[in-house]
């Protein structure tokens, strides 16, 4: 199954979903593919003129040019999804991608989707690290049992 992960560019989910043999719909390959692109003349830009035209998909008109860009990228990985797991309070480092009105508008189309998500908090604890592992095996499992 393709699975949604938020934030879109954190490894550590990216590679436990890898594990357990889904997908995870991620911002670092959408991004390869478009500075491996040859319409992208100069990377590190990595967005051509018609990125932010996609985001009005997502986004109104009214909302900043930054935001429709990511929702341009952001967008399409959660209509893919077939699931979707949420980290909330992490830190920076774990995959902040820095732009706070883009995660709730993000958050809020994944939430209206109707695909089973799992929400968990940033663990503090070895033994809540532990524990969010499990619930995030838990949770890939449970959706084995439903797809196969």
């Amino acid at each position: 199954m393709k699975i949604a992960i938020f934030p879109p560019n954190s490894l550590i989910l990216a590679d436990l979903v890898e594990r357990k043999g889904h997908e995870p719909l991620v911002l670092q390959s959408e991004i390869r593919k478009k500075v491996t692109s040859s319409e992208i003349d100069s990377p590190p830009l990595n967005i051509t003129e018609e990125d932010p035209i996609k985001g009005l998909k997502y986004a109104a008109i009214e909302v900043p040019s930054g935001v429709r860009g990511r929702m341009s990228i952001f967008g399409p990985l959660i209509e893919e999804a077939d699931a979707a797991m949420i980290m909330e309070d992490a830190p920076f480092g774990f995959g902040c991608i820095g732009c706070a009105r883009t995660n709730e508008l993000c958050m809020f189309n994944i939430r209206k989707r109707n695909i089973p998500v799992l929400e968990l908090k940033y663990p503090t604890s070895k033994e809540e690290t532990i524990e969010m592992v499990n619930k995030i095996n838990e949770f890939l499992d449970s959706l084995e049992e439903k797809n196969g």
